[in-house]
């Protein structure tokens, strides 16, 4: 839910309990995993228990800050390398990934990173090969077009994206990857 780190806390708390009860309808049990509340000592000794992590949408910028202060971005690599983890989201979640936010920032403010964490950090987790563009195609998104606006930005500069429109998912087990 670092991804919402600069909303209203209601705000926070109400998307929170609807990720948790979204899940739950399909069957695993989730708790918040607040990153705002530990460092990379007391987060890998947390961060043992999980063999999945649900990475919301929000704001990338705010969510990759709250990776790095925390030290879960390394976590997050090392167990995914390790195949001893799955790492599962949508938009912000997926778009970390990457290795670089570069071109995010037109949709997503850095403000709230820079006010939250006093950083924001360009660089992805680089588990991706390509930046990731979601929401594209998809006519009731309100950020479909300066998504799509990213989107053309890659493509003109000759950058190979991930396009994914919602109800898309990209699935990578080791070397193989599908868009489904």
């Amino acid at each position: 839910m670092n991804a919402f780190d600069g909303a209203a806390p209601e705000t926070r708390r109400i998307e929170t309990e609807r990720q948790c009860t979204n899940l739950a309808s399909i069957g695993l049990t989730a708790h918040e995993l607040d990153l705002r509340l530990y460092d990379a000592e007391s987060l890998s000794v947390k961060f043992e228990q999980p063999d999945l992590v649900w990475v919301r949408g929000g704001n990338v910028f705010t969510l990759r800050a709250a990776m790095a202060r925390s030290g879960v971005d390394a976590i997050i690599v090392d167990r995914l390398r390790a195949d001893a983890l799955v790492y599962a989201g949508f938009s912000a979640g997926g778009c970390v990934l990457a290795p670089s936010l570069l071109g995010l920032e037109e949709c997503d403010s850095t403000n709230d990173a820079l006010l939250q964490y006093g950083a924001v950090k360009y660089e992805g987790l680089n588990i991706l090969d390509r930046p990731f563009a979601p929401h594209l195609g998809t006519s009731d998104h309100p950020e479909r077009e300066i998504l799509t606006q990213v989107g053309a930005a890659y493509a003109h500069d000759g950058k190979q994206y991930w396009a994914l429109r919602d109800g898309q998912a990209l699935v990578v087990d080791g070397s193989s990857v599908e868009l489904l």
